[in-house]
């Protein structure tokens, strides 16, 4: 059984305001004073904090997902960026995503844990690391973490997700050989289930690999990847104030709904009602009815269309999706279309399809209200019902996998990788047209706190549009 994490106690749980981080700063050796649990809790809790806190919101901005229309966030929409606006997400992801990631790898080898923590130590330096570098281009990584090292090295983008690929490659092997589980409950995504973080370890070499745009081993790897929902790695929530969903501590409890709305690109994919804001988008047909994924994603107020806060995805007990069963089945879809064909990806979208038809990861939905019916190759042919403009059936069908992946992973990080990696095919790409300007954006900045500090950072420093490695 999952346990909930209270958000609250940060301090203690992310060891980043407690003795430990004093012991650290003093002597970066001892790491003995808190057990492998409470440092494993500590890194999980920051890894949810950056993979689904603000980094997440500002990347769906960026992404066309949400629309910001007030204070800050008015001009993240607008692109009016700065680097000192980056500052507190750069330090979620090293210090209390990356650094405690490595605290707890350390503390497994020192405590003489076994493989099975180490690897999960090493799962969670990847997923931190990759997601890092997906944002911010060029980062460090050798020594980034290590408070010894004031001016860590940046590492080329490609060089880290090669690293990042090795590093998940030993997980995987120190996890297989079923030793060394952490304590009961410290682990608060698969309580040292090992089967289930070799499926997650796998699910995100896929996902690294399609952010480098190598399809042929995402293809491998998600063959292995998370294989049921219920091996799907999500961040647990509860119902105090505490430990709320982080979306909920956002829209309701910081009272912020006056600064973000759903986009009306977005919520105009899913909406099946008369009050669609452009409704030529709606992606229901005689099999998909959107409405109960619409009900789970999002709700309308004085304010705007924002998320579901009530009994969906930003509801106060909802689980924050990291890495998942959903993520993986696109990936097969999507990677399969590109490697093996036409057959593959319709094949494997039918998959999903078929997953989605059943409640998929919808929480609280009613079976009326979804419906998921298999795609036909004569669908996607000229004048079928997804592909009315006379595009190749291959590109329809692509289109199709693209627009259910950014509606799957709405509110992610992932949403702004796909926006970035697909904006240079010629026919079809994820179709979100710059808020302002004829520029979308291409990174994070680079934080002021980390140019001031460290001469090692890129220069000439990059701007918010020029495209990392990866993407150019």
């Amino acid at each position: 059984m999952k346990r909930y994490i209270s958000i609250v106690i940060l301090c203690a749980l992310l060891i980043s305001c407690s003795d430990l981080v004093d012991d650290l700063n003093n002597d970066p050796n001892n790491l003995t004073e808190s057990s492998f649990g409470s440092v494993l809790t500590g890194a999980e809790v920051g890894n949810l904090l950056f993979q689904s806190g603000e980094s997440a919101r500002r990347a769906a901005i960026f992404a066309g997902q949400y629309r910001g229309i007030d204070r800050q966030h008015e001009g993240f929409y607008t692109y009016s960026v700065t680097t000192s606006d980056f500052d507190a997400l750069w330090n979620d992801a090293f210090v209390n995503g990356f650094r405690n990631a490595l605290i707890a790898e350390e503390t497994a080898l020192n405590d003489e844990i076994g493989p099975i923590a180490q690897g999960i130590a090493l799962v969670l330096q990847a997923q931190v690391a990759g997601s890092i570098a997906s944002l911010y281009g060029d980062i460090p990584f050798d020594e980034a973490g290590n408070v010894a090292i004031t001016d860590p090295v940046f590492e080329s983008q490609t060089s880290v997700y090669g690293k990042i690929q090795n590093t998940l490659d030993t997980a995987i092997s120190l996890l297989g050989q079923g030793t060394g589980r952490p304590s009961a409950g410290s682990d608060i995504y698969f309580d040292g289930d090992a089967n289930a973080w070799i499926e997650a370890a796998y699910t995100l070499k896929a996902r690294f690999y399609m952010h480098t745009k190598n399809y042929q081993s995402a293809l491998n790897a998600a063959g292995n990847g998370i294989s049921s929902m219920a091996n799907s790695m999500y961040g647990p929530h509860g119902t105090a104030a505490e430990n709320s969903n982080l979306n909920y501590q956002f829209f309701a409890i910081e009272v912020r709904q006056s600064d973000v709305v759903v986009s009306d690109f977005m919520a105009s994919l899913v909406d099946p009602s008369t009050g669609n804001p452009i409704p030529s988008n709606y992606r229901g047909n005689a099999k998909t009815d959107e409405t109960g994924r619409y009900g789970f994603l999002f709700t309308t107020n004085s304010t705007g269309i924002q998320p579901n806060i009530e009994d969906g995805f930003a509801a106060q007990d909802a689980p924050a999706p990291l890495v998942t069963y959903e993520e993986n089945l696109l990936i097969l879809a999507e990677a399969g279309l590109r490697v093996n064909g036409f057959g593959t990806g319709l094949s494997n979208l039918n998959e999903y399809r078929a997953f989605m038809d059943t409640g998929g990861y919808l929480r609280n939905v009613d079976p009326s209200q979804v419906n998921y019916e298999p795609y036909v190759s004569a669908d996607f042919e000229v004048g079928g019902m997804e592909n009315t403009d006379g595009i190749s059936q291959e590109n329809a069908l692509l289109r199709e996998i693209l627009e259910e992946r950014y509606i799957t992973l709405f509110g992610q990080i992932e949403t702004f990788n796909d926006t970035r990696r697909t904006e240079g095919e010629i026919v079809v790409r994820v179709p979100i047209t710059p808020n302002t300007g004829n520029q979308l954006p291409q990174r994070f900045l680079y934080p002021q706190s980390e140019i001031d500090r460290n001469d090692n950072v890129p220069n000439p420093i990059p701007n918010f549009f020029d495209e990392t490695p990866v993407n150019q």
